[in-house]
């Protein structure tokens, strides 16, 4: 297969063989194997295959790289003339996964 497009913690990911992609956090050790089962679309030599909603029998296995956090966003908030105001930041867990195969039904 080419590529796939699979949906995971509330996102689409287009993904192919080999790539390295950054998802929300799953619960998984690095070094072990997880497996998606929400394709959504498989492109390939065969053509173009859309699910409705999800391609029956198709899964993308990916091997877990690490469990990291990204960037911090800061959230500034403040009421102007109340001398109030207040800073907090964020740093979202992610898990970092190496696609290993791409299987149609």
């Amino acid at each position: 297969m080419t590529y796939a497009v699979i949906r995971t913690g509330g996102k689409q990911y287009r993904v192919t063989p080999d790539a390295v992609l950054t998802v929300e956090k799953l619960e998984a050790e690095p070094g072990s194997t997880v497996t998606f089962h929400d394709v959504l679309l498989l492109a390939g030599e065969a053509g173009l295959t859309v699910g409705a909603p999800t391609v029956p029998g198709a899964t993308v296995t990916a091997t877990v790289v690490e469990q990291t956090r990204g960037d911090t966003v800061i959230i500034f908030k403040k009421r102007r003339r109340q001398n109030s105001r207040r800073k907090n930041g964020h740093r979202q867990h992610q898990t970092v996964l190496k696609i290993a195969a791409i299987t149609a039904a």
